[in-house]
């Protein structure tokens, strides 16, 4: 059936005006914001909310199409549009735009009814809208994802990085949608950085419709199109920024320029529009906000933990990793919940090619695109799947921490599992030695980490971590290291094993001093203490798997004991000694705490001769214990 009926085309029109002035109004009144792209793409944004399957009721009705907005900065006209639609009532966003405990903030939230996506760096938005289109795929409801986008950022490199991925599985139900006014900050994209943005997503395999993105007539016809197309579309849309006001438009400062009350008045005057600044100003002096902002995202997978893999030898945490995800994976073939797997080319290093033997349905290989494939993991996750997604420690975290952080800011569920962080690379070099997984991952406040000691807790930690919520690290090492086992030699996490999230295991008693490892020095730290021990020096060893959250009582007790040594493969700065050091201050506590890690930039060399270099072989870590006991 054909959208673009007379009636449509006048109601839009008659919205848009609305719009404008909603536009103007709250920018005026909060003395910040961007005007102009949110005034040349209000027409675009109306077309879309007019004739796509949504109902404001049931913001979350599970077949609605999807909307993403990658230019968050336009979140005048995402708010003006969603409050005409019905999300929310328009004269509280207009009131309370910009205003401190506001739901309504300078860039688009996905906590406001209506929003499905938090914008954050430009250049990212498309990645989000292909992982929702891929999940409509992968959990069989049909819909269509609509992705808007500025012409200034198609300057980002991650925007060909989704553009390839979306075209390699040809997701027909994407459709972006380029507000092009030609400017940018700076002034003219043509200036700023040349390029053809027509020909770029050509090139890599999309349909392209241009159209006048202010006849509304034509814009829904071009919809009509891209809907129809068996391949993912993008809509160029010719605009004129700050349209609609004769001295706005083609003005580049009112990208991010309000209009003063003057302005403001010749500007409603202009469109024919009642100036109610006074009484929106008496609304913002009003508002009271929530005390208490509850959660509204809910996760709960309805996955099997199977059963343990019981490992006797010296193993790698990393193939224990492939092993059990591939075991949980066969084992829930049944489940409601889908498990997924995403992977930058590193399948045979990381381990996850035998899932992708078990499921390949169910395994994207993304290609060399961690930018892209962070994001795009993450929209996945909030889609009623758990998402893994596996890479090195460098890749993972360090590359894409920005994006790790907009995951964060969208209380996704992503599972990152990351290999070969530490020395333990060895050869590969300092560019390729990730010593700072835990510094960074203590900024992500709703994340956890965790790093398995051996293989046999790695299998129980995925198992533990298959039904959570949540965004996880889990980090291990390349190398294989020997399966711990306790003072009788029966293995230190056997098949009853049941891992506590904050919780450090307690691998030998002590009263002489407590030593606190974390990650793949614990082999050689057992050693040390188990020839301490011969020599009548009797130091408590704790190992901690969850670095960013320590237990509290168990610091007490080692505090008690009058020195703690801290043993981990990363950077000194912002480690497990930190946390320590942190958790030590935060509590009154008191004790001489003793940094054993990374100081420097390591080298390139074979991983035993690093941890020597490092001060983490077993001889160096009992003589630094010796010389602090003194």
């Amino acid at each position: 059936m054909k959208t673009n009926t007379q009636d449509i085309i006048n109601r839009i029109n008659l919205q848009a005006q609305k719009a404008r002035k909603a536009i103007l109004t709250m920018t005026t009144l909060a003395g910040s914001g961007h005007p102009g792209g949110s005034m040349s793409s209000i027409d675009l944004l109306l077309c879309v909310y007019n004739t796509i399957k949504h109902n404001p009721a049931q913001p979350k009705l599970p077949d609605r199409d999807r909307v993403v907005v990658s230019n968050g900065h336009i979140s005048p006209a995402v708010f003006s549009t969603l409050g005409i639609m019905g999300y929310f009532d328009l004269d509280d966003a207009i009131a309370e735009f910009r205003l401190t405990g506001s739901m309504f903030e300078g860039h688009i939230e996905r906590n406001v009814p209506g929003v499905e996506w938090s914008s954050g760096n430009l250049g990212q938005g498309l990645s989000a809208g292909t992982g929702f289109a891929l999940a409509s795929r992968i959990n069989k409801t049909p819909y269509n994802v609509y992705v808007f986008m500025g012409d200034g950022e198609q300057q980002k490199g991650q925007i060909s990085e989704a553009r390839r991925f979306a075209t390699k599985y040809n997701l027909d139900n994407i459709i972006a949608i380029i507000d092009y006014n030609q400017l940018q900050i700076s002034g003219s994209i043509h200036n700023v950085m040349p390029q053809n943005i027509r020909k770029n997503w050509e090139a890599d395999g999309w349909k392209v419709i241009e159209v006048n993105g202010h006849d509304v007539a034509l814009v829904l016809d071009a919809l009509e199109k891209a809907r129809s197309f068996q391949q993912p579309t993008m809509i160029l849309a010719h605009t004129v920024m700050g349209k609609g006001v004769s001295f706005m438009q083609n003005n580049a400062k009112y990208h991010g320029s309000t209009l003063d009350e003057t302005q403001l008045n010749n500007a409603l005057k202009e469109l024919g529009e009642e100036n109610e600044l006074k009484r929106y100003r008496k609304l913002r002096m009003d508002f009271k906000p929530e005390k208490n902002i509850p959660m509204r995202f809910t996760f709960t997978p309805d996955i099997k933990t199977g059963n343990p893999i019981r490992y006797e030898t010296d193993s790698d945490c990393r193939s224990a990793w492939g092993k059990a995800i591939a075991d949980l994976v066969k084992n829930n073939a049944a489940a409601k919940t889908p498990i997924v797997v995403l992977d930058c080319d590193l399948a045979t290093s990381v381990k996850t090619s035998e899932f992708a033997e078990e499921k390949p349905e169910n395994f994207f290989q993304c290609g060399i695109m961690e930018q892209h494939t962070c994001v795009m993991g993450g929209a996945l996750s909030i889609c009623g799947i758990q998402t893994f997604w596996s890479d090195f420690g460098v890749f993972g975290i360090d590359e894409v921490y920005n994006n790790q952080r907009l995951n964060d800011i969208n209380q996704t569920n992503l599972k990152t599992v990351v290999t070969h962080v530490g020395i333990d690379v060895g050869a590969d070099g300092k560019t390729h030695q990730c010593i700072d997984y835990i510094s960074l991952a203590r900024n992500l406040f709703g994340y956890k980490m965790i790093f398995p000691a051996d293989a046999n807790q790695t299998d129980r930690i995925i198992r533990w971590l298959i039904n959570k919520p949540g965004n996880y690290l889990v980090t291990m090492g390349r190398s294989k290291i020997p399966v711990l086992k306790k003072i009788d030699g029966s293995p230190q996490y056997d098949l009853d094993y049941n891992y506590i999230y904050g919780k450090a295991d307690v691998l030998r008693d002590g009263n002489d001093g407590s030593m606190w490892v974390c990650g793949t020095p614990v082999a050689k730290a057992i050693k040390a203490i188990d020839i301490l021990r011969e020599e009548g020096i009797f130091l408590e060893l704790l190992y901690v798997s969850s670095p960013l959250h320590l237990d509290i009582a168990q610091l007490k007790a080692a505090a008690n004991k009058g020195i703690i040594f801290s043993v981990e493969d990363h950077s000194v700065n912002g480690g497990l000694g930190t946390s320590i050091a942190d958790g030590l201050v935060a509590n009154s506590l008191s004790a001489k705490l003793i940094k054993m890690g990374i100081k420097q930039y390591p080298m390139s060399g074979e991983s035993n001769e690093l941890y020597h270099w490092a001060g983490l072989d077993t001889a160096s870590l009992i003589a630094t214990v010796k010389k602090n006991l003194q």
